[in-house]
């Protein structure tokens, strides 16, 4: 049985149960107002697809701690990490869709639509997102010892002996290996993929000469850039990054378009109401507001985003779109 016919029968046995079933159209403003009032009227579990300690865990434990307060509930964080956040992400599409079991969804929900091929979940069809916590842009960055001081060198130098050159990646599948393969299909050249079992590992071999380049998260690479231990060549996002005034964007060293940024945000499971998903998402957003939470999140090498519930789904899907091109054309999978 899917998903969308799961909740289906879980919700025709709940009617059935009380003796009730709701004709067409009975709902009322006055239903949806009063289940926004009424919401919430016990703890809600907020599901993180990664171990405690790491970024993404950090950014939900904030954001749950400011919203228990503001609700007046507790939102316990609930770590259930493995399969590329994928045993959390069934948890959560599989619960009911009340608001009360919530998921940190983030871009490993977009690339895994395209890289898992007995994937049990649709994040388009089966999460609801709600709002969008922050963005992080990755670096291109290179080892001092790498003869290539900008985008247009190193693509030339990569062109001149193809295979040479190596990347790093924190594993198969994961978004610094996209952003590797995406940038050979879009510069059209040849480079070698090493995959590590986390970007720490990643990181190390970079620093020490054994990889040539990566995509690297600016918090993870600016201490090691800032000392020239490592080269940055391009930022990957829209803008330039504050904390590196002087490194282009991708498009401004001549990419356009070419962006790789790490995200996370709350989503819910598809059919919670949409009373509910509003008053979460006005929540949170005056928490991504807040000056301590702002600073918390920079210090984390985090841009807070905030924003509507569509717009947040609008982003997801067009993240699944880009990164599934990048997927096929590199042929990219995992069981």
């Amino acid at each position: 049985m899917n998903v969308a016919a799961l909740k289906l029968a879980c919700a025709l046995a709940t009617c059935l149960a009380i003796g009730v079933i709701l004709p067409a159209g009975s709902a009322t403003a006055a239903d949806a107002d009063n289940t926004a009032a009424s919401y919430p009227s016990k703890p809600i579990t907020m599901v993180v697809g990664y171990p405690p300690g790491g970024a993404t865990d950090i950014i939900a434990r904030l954001v749950a701690d400011k919203l228990g307060q503001a609700l007046h509930q507790p939102v316990i964080v609930e770590n259930k990490a493995g399969a590329g956040s994928n045993i959390a992400t069934d948890q959560v599409v599989r619960a009911q869709p009340d608001g009360y079991t919530l998921l940190v969804e983030t871009i490993a929900n977009a690339t895994n639509m395209s890289i898992y091929k007995n994937l049990h979940y649709d994040s388009r069809k089966d999460l609801e997102p709600i709002v969008q916590f922050m963005a992080s842009p990755s670096v291109l960055v290179v080892n001092p010892a790498v003869p290539a001081h900008n985008l247009k060198e190193l693509i030339a130098l990569a062109k001149s002996e193809p295979g040479k050159l190596s990347f790093a990646s924190s594993g198969v599948g994961g978004s610094p290996h996209l952003a590797g393969e995406m940038l050979k299909l879009r510069a059209g050249i040849d480079m070698l993929h090493v995959p590590y079992k986390g970007a720490t590992p990643a990181l190390n071999d970079v620093l020490a000469g054994n990889v040539s380049l990566g995509f690297m998260t600016s918090l993870g690479a600016l201490p090691h850039m800032q000392a020239g231990k490592l080269r940055p060549i391009a930022v990957a996002s829209p803008h330039r990054l504050a904390d590196l005034p002087d490194v282009p964007t991708m498009a401004e060293a001549g990419l356009p378009d070419f962006d790789v940024v790490s995200w996370n945000g709350l989503a819910a499971p598809s059919g919670t109401p949409k009373p509910i998903i509003d008053k979460l998402n006005k929540e949170v957003n005056s928490i991504l507001a807040m000056p301590d939470v702002r600073q918390r999140l920079k210090s984390l090498g985090a841009e807070p985003v905030g924003g509507t519930p569509e717009a947040f789904k609008a982003y997801v899907n067009a993240e699944i779109e880009k990164w599934g091109v990048v997927a096929r054309k590199a042929n990219i999978s995992l069981d």
